[in-house]
């Protein structure tokens, strides 16, 4: 992961393992939205090189894994929702008691535009890990599957 960001700018970037086995987090000075973006093209030109990359992920901010301060970020976000989009709220969580249930209930409530599970224009993307939530406002095509992705034509 070190390797491939610093492909696309950022030789300084910071990798880290995590206590779930086999993800690990990336903290870069660019734009994490950006990076993706860039990484989808380099998976173009180069597939063998993400090799052991399965997914991307990217994270606007990081807070502490608390229910009231997940809810603040996510909101603070979500203000960039436009009147007439859609969005969804998805949740991936690795050791933490708090249940995805009681996230998505507590965020929902506070933005009021509409949902669409399916096919959303944004997607408020929560990620837990133990002490630790990222969160992001993101596009679908925001996040990189590696695998769908090379299947593209």
């Amino acid at each position: 992961m070190w390797y491939l960001i610093g492909e696309v700018g950022d030789r300084g970037s910071a990798i880290e393992t995590t206590s779930v086995i086999g993800l690990v987090v990336a903290k870069t000075k660019l734009d994490p939205i950006k990076v993706v973006h860039d990484l989808r093209n380099l998976l173009k030109e180069r597939p063998w090189e993400f090799k052991y990359t399965l997914k991307l992920v990217p994270v606007q901010k990081v807070t502490d894994a608390r229910l009231e301060i997940i809810e603040s970020t996510a909101v603070a976000l979500a203000t960039e929702i436009a009147q007439k989009e859609t969005f969804r709220i998805t949740v991936e969580k690795r050791h933490t008691s708090l249940s995805s249930k009681s996230i998505i209930d507590t965020i929902a409530k506070r933005i009021d535009r509409t949902v669409n599970l399916e096919h959303p224009d944004k997607i408020v993307m929560v990620e837990v890990i133990g002490e630790l939530a990222g969160v992001a406002l993101l596009k679908p095509d925001d996040i990189l599957s590696v695998e769908r992705d090379k299947r593209k034509p």
